[in-house]
């Protein structure tokens, strides 16, 4: 069947549907949605209910929008004061992290193919090329299983890996571009030492660009989100939309690096007071995960499952060194210089190096690509390892964090479906009534409540609310929500 514009309304709605269905299934057997997502579009495409979809550059662009969205609700869910801590290992497991990767796996690359599949030996330039596709970890894999497992992890880990993964994107986007580039470029005829410094430069360049470019939006976001003085609150989140597409396009009209924009400019947002910061935030919550669907899907679509058999064995092959070598080593020698990061930790970091849908859409690239040769071989070995990798590890992440004793269950907020406005909000905190709070008497006037602190709600044990008084009687167990003065 070819989509239409008669059609694709309908199509897209079921499966929308679809979707929503199997995750919630899915999530019960602890698989993640996000492979659920492309199986969907799997099942679907050509091999499946017959939708005829091959358009790499459509599925680029989609990828494009929403990667755009997801790095910057990303950044904007990311706390300064949590990340500062991890700042230095997150950044050299962003940079060095990705070269370390990039240069084991396409070493690896380079003689499995020569020695085992001949017809698909591949030269240096595209088997760091196929490396580098696969080198980074994905934003939208980690925050969403982050996000949905109901553990908080130890060491600083939770933050590491998600300003990892929200910061390496943009170095592997400029690697594939640069490899790519190289793919047309007679390298006998150019000196080696002048690539790899030019190179450098312009990574160098680009990323600056791409830090300014995003400050400069982010910070410009915020002025007019302060002046805009809307009477209609959805007029917020359609105004940030805006500048998330500013940010990415004018970096990249100027030369810079737009994924790391987005990204600097969610950061700014994130952490700056804004008015109806909570329906920016609600909106941009149920519209990630809409664009993460949709690019899933479209992802799943673009693929014949027919096609993945010949890259069965390569692709395990590769995926296992990618999984139990490249990886590992790669976060050890990032990790290298931090000592506060016990083995455990160590080994949880290369455990968690989930691919998903950036390596994918950044095998795209070299699918449109005139240059890069036995490119649609390229992109099926990259969606396979792909799956590997969300099946392997992503049904794994909160196991081997238990079986390292890295996690501990999240208490959930006794007040979580309690609106409050945002400053209010920022400044409230809860605490349980134990037996000890009680020693002076047991209501609320005698009870010893930290200084400066006003309890503002009570939530009994049984789920009841109620507004307290001087005279409130509390009982040991009963939940305070506290805000300070």
């Amino acid at each position: 069947m070819e989509l239409t514009p008669n059609n694709i309304v309908l199509v897209s709605a079921a499966l929308l549907l679809l979707s929503v269905f199997a995750g919630r299934t899915g999530s019960r057997y602890g698989l993640p949605l996000l492979v659920l997502f492309l199986g969907v579009g799997m099942l679907a495409g050509v091999d499946g209910f017959g939708i005829h979809f091959d358009s790499a550059e459509a599925t680029q662009f989609i990828g494009m929008v929403s990667l755009s969205i997801i790095l910057f609700s990303g950044g904007a869910d990311t706390r300064l004061r949590d990340i500062r801590p991890v700042l230095g290992p997150g950044l050299v497991l962003a940079t060095l992290g990705v070269l370390t990767t990039t240069l084991l796996t396409g070493t690896f690359i380079y003689y499995l193919f020569h020695l085992f599949a001949p017809d698909y030996a591949f030269g240096w330039i595209e088997s760091m090329l196929i490396a580098a596709i696969m080198s980074s970890t994905d934003s939208a894999s980690v925050f969403s299983i982050l996000g949905s497992a109901r553990t908080e992890l130890k060491e600083n880990l939770r933050q590491t890996l998600e300003l990892e993964s929200g910061s390496n994107d943009p170095v592997t986007y400029l690697l594939v571009i640069m490899l790519i580039g190289l793919t047309a470029t007679d390298i006998e005829a150019v000196s080696i030492s002048g690539i790899i410094l030019s190179s450098s430069a312009m990574m160098a360049a680009q990323l600056a660009l791409g830090a300014l470019g995003g400050l400069l939006v982010g910070y410009a976001a915020v002025w007019l989100v302060r002046r805009l003085r809307s009477d209609n609150e959805f007029m917020y989140p359609v105004l940030m939309i805006a500048c998330v597409f500013f940010s990415f396009s004018l970096t990249e009209l100027a030369g810079g690096n737009s994924y790391l924009s987005v990204y600097v400019s969610g950061v700014v947002v994130g952490n700056t007071r804004l008015p109806m910061k909570r329906t920016i935030t609600t909106f941009f919550g149920g519209f990630t995960w809409l664009v993460q669907i949709i690019m899933f899907l479209t992802l799943g679509l673009l693929v014949n499952p027919s096609e993945l058999t010949h890259v069965v064995v390569p692709g395990i092959a590769l995926g296992l060194f990618l999984i139990l070598v490249a990886r590992p080593v790669a976060v050890f020698i990032s990790l290298l210089p931090f000592r506060s990061y016990s083995l455990r930790a160590r080994l949880y970091v290369a455990w968690v190096g989930l691919r998903g849908a950036v390596p994918i859409i950044f095998a795209t690239y070299a699918l449109i690509s005139p240059t890069v040769g036995h490119a649609p071989f390229i992109f099926n070995i990259v969606f396979f390892i792909t799956i590997l990798s969300l099946l392997i590890q992503g049904t794994t992440v909160t196991h081997m964090a238990r079986w390292l004793r890295l996690c501990s269950p999240v208490r959930e907020s006794a007040f979580s479906g309690v609106e409050l406005p945002d400053k209010a909000a920022s400044s409230m905190s809860e605490m349980e009534v134990t037996a000890d709070m009680l020693i002076d008497g047991e209501t609320l006037r005698n009870a010893l409540i930290p200084e400066k602190s006003l309890v503002i709600m009570i939530r009994r044990k049984d789920g009841t609310y109620i507004v307290p008084k001087g005279d409130t009687r509390l009982h040991v167990g009963d939940a305070l929500l506290l805000i300070k003065q």
